[in-house]
């Protein structure tokens, strides 16, 4: 069964290690095969991973993409322990997301960490005083 993606107009999707920009009508693609494949609106630039949660996403993006993801497992599960070792109450998240990362299902471990960036953002806001709402 292949994937369909929409695309709006000026839309860019990563497909393996091409990047793919729509003209300037909507388009259906229709994808078949077991290649990584991201939307523009789900990559997170290194320079946009800011704190630890975001540096965690962006590992897991680069496992993705990469044609050896263990070349990222020391340096992000290094990054857990020490996020762990600050917030205990991402331990269950990171449960989950490491489960996918060892299970090799790298695609779900970033649907996962997405709520972990939620959860990050909350902390820091709670910790500054700041409520999302507020912002």
């Amino acid at each position: 069964m292949a994937l369909v993606i929409d695309l709006k107009p000026g839309e860019k999707i990563l497909i393996g290690d091409a990047v793919i920009t729509n003209d300037s009508q909507r388009t259906r693609l229709h994808i078949a095969g077991d290649a990584p494949i991201l939307r523009e609106k789900d990559v997170m630039k290194e320079e946009e991973a800011d704190t630890p949660c975001k540096r965690t996403y962006f590992l897991i993006q680069c496992m993705y993409m990469a044609r050896d993801p263990k070349v990222y497992h020391q340096k992000y599960f290094e990054l857990v322990k020490e996020i762990q070792h600050a917030a205990p109450t991402t331990s269950f998240m990171f449960l989950i997301i490491n489960e996918k990362i060892i299970e090799g299902n790298y695609y779900k471990a970033m649907k996962e960490a997405k709520e972990l960036l939620k959860l990050e953002e909350e902390l820091i806001g709670n910790a500054t005083g700041q409520t999302a709402a507020a912002k």
